[in-house]
């Protein structure tokens, strides 16, 4: 009756290894070779067991891993200590690989002998799959943390030197009136950089395509002719020959023109780039079914088929030689295209026959039909005009020039203003000097913007207004600086239109 029982025990734990579907168990004798298989092991191993049985489990290992022993030193070592467990690549029948766990145990008699191995195998495929796509996912999180936190820096150390030429414009403009042609070239690009560091701050947002507008009414060919002007010096010193076709009337749109001219002078300088020294380039502008259409045509190096329709994906370029040929970028710029053109309700398409054979880009914008003389003017300086109330303010900020000419400009303005590069200066004047308005540069060394302004709060109370200067912009560097009592954050260059308005509220 003891020997029945004992058969059917160990007749029903046969049947339960050999019907386990999500384990490969089986047995090797002590030479390695395979004596039981399981479902488990036929089902993700690929073997029916009239296949696999009496060949040696080497049989599921790299060939690398075999010819370095390593199925003789797992043998060796489980018929040493007992078991021995690992993790790595098997080989499937098919030749697939999978990743699994394994667990080979010595089997012995009761005197010791011994007598083979139970081996049991899981498939670990899909969580080794999905572990490695959290850790490429928390890389590529890091990734775009170390990048907003570079771009930041380099935005802010971008904006400190573009701050006071933009002052210095604004005090030519308010000393002397109209500014001179060359001083508006220079107004023109200072503001296409400021807006280019914007893009660099924001990468990820142009990436999905938030890009906030400044919408006014625009007459396209102006943003076409300011293109030009950004592009001239590279279409000159390639030896360009360059042609413009405008429409003789007005191409009026529901548009951001800083923007549209980003757009076109993108498009010119890539055919200015990517053209041979002495090539063709045009650029025409005018009403095409009812939608504004501008073109630009080069006979340059001409883009490859396989690329046209990748062009306008992120960080994109076409091959390039060693040298770079001055053809160099991020490959930001026709995404930017694409991007804004959009926005703007409009489309773009390049077309290009090959290598060799030129490029035509096409954008198409909608036309905007004017009911009321609805155009809004270009940005100019407030006049100059006696203040009802002026202020007593008190600036602060080590860049010197900044500070200066960030001074001169609010004294030109009818307030009475006080400098100081640092946090220890601006405290030692609060002696003799009660200011109405701190304007404080937030990146002070030593004691920085923040500490000042608790400090000068504590001193001065709450009537005292704050305004905090900088050149990080974000929503997190507002908020931070609301925390710690700003009343207003401005960014660097500041606009000398939005500065007064505070002062004057």
């Amino acid at each position: 009756m003891v020997a029945r029982e004992m058969f059917e025990r160990d007749e029903l734990f046969r049947l339960l290894v050999s019907s386990v579907q999500d384990y490969a168990i089986f047995m090797l004798d002590p030479t390695g070779r395979i004596s039981t298989w399981n479902a488990g092991a036929e089902r993700f191993k690929g073997y029916t067991a009239d296949e696999i049985v009496g060949k040696h489990f080497s049989i599921f290992y790299l060939p690398e891993e075999i010819a370095a022993g390593k199925c003789e030193m797992e043998l060796r070592v489980a018929a040493s200590v007992g078991r021995f467990e690992d993790e790595g690549w098997r080989l499937r029948k098919d030749g697939s690989r999978f990743w699994a766990n394994v667990v080979i145990s010595a089997m012995r008699e009761a005197s010791g002998e011994l007598i083979g191995f139970s081996k049991i195998t899981r498939d670990l495929t899909e969580r080794r799959r999905a572990e490695e796509e959290r850790a490429a996912r928390l890389a590529a999180e890091q990734a775009n943390r170390t990048k907003d936190e570079f771009l930041a820096i380099l935005g802010h150390e971008l904006r400190n030197p573009l701050a006071p030429i933009v002052t210095a414009l604004d005090l030519l403009r308010m000393r002397g009136g109209e500014l001179t042609k060359e001083h508006k070239i220079i107004e023109r690009q200072v503001d296409h950089m400021v807006r280019l560091v914007d893009d660099l701050l924001d990468v990820s947002r142009i990436a999905r395509g938030k890009i906030e507008l400044r919408r006014r009414t625009v007459d396209v060919r102006d943003a076409v002719q300011k293109a030009i002007e950004i592009a001239s010096p590279l279409i000159e010193e390639r030896r360009h020959h360059f042609t413009s076709n405008l429409s003789s009337t007005e191409l009026l749109i529901d548009g951001d023109e800083a923007r549209l001219i980003q757009v076109f002078a993108n498009l010119l300088t890539n055919a200015a780039k990517y053209t041979d020294p002495g090539g063709q380039i045009s650029i025409s502008a005018g009403p095409h079914d009812g939608r504004i259409r501008v073109e630009v045509r080069d006979n340059g190096i001409g883009i490859e088929p396989e690329l046209l329709p990748q062009v306008f994906n992120l960080f994109v370029q076409g091959t390039q030689s060693v040298d770079r040929g001055g053809r160099g970028g991020l490959g930001l710029g026709l995404a930017l295209v694409k991007a804004l053109a959009e926005l703007h309700g409009g489309t773009v398409k390049l077309a290009s026959e090959g290598l060799g054979r030129g490029t035509t880009s096409t954008i198409d914008l909608p036309a905007f039909v004017e009911t009321t003389d609805e155009r809004t003017t270009q940005r100019t300086t407030p006049l100059l005009r006696a203040v009802t109330n002026p202020l007593k303010v008190l600036l602060v900020d080590d860049n010197d020039d900044a500070c200066f000419l960030l001074g001169e400009l609010v004294t030109n303005a009818g307030h009475e203003v006080r400098t100081a590069l640092d946090g220890a200066a601006a405290l030692g004047m609060l002696e003799s000097f009660t200011p109405d308005v701190a304007i404080l540069d937030l990146g002070l060394p030593v004691m920085d913007g923040f500490e000042l302004a608790v400090r000068m709060r504590a001193a001065l109370g709450p009537d005292l207004r704050l305004i905090a200067l900088s050149g990080y912009g974000t929503e997190n560097d507002r908020v931070r600086s609301a925390a710690a009592g700003f009343d207003q954050h401005l960014v660097k260059p500041v606009d000398l239109s939005a500065l007064l308005a505070v002062l004057q509220s």
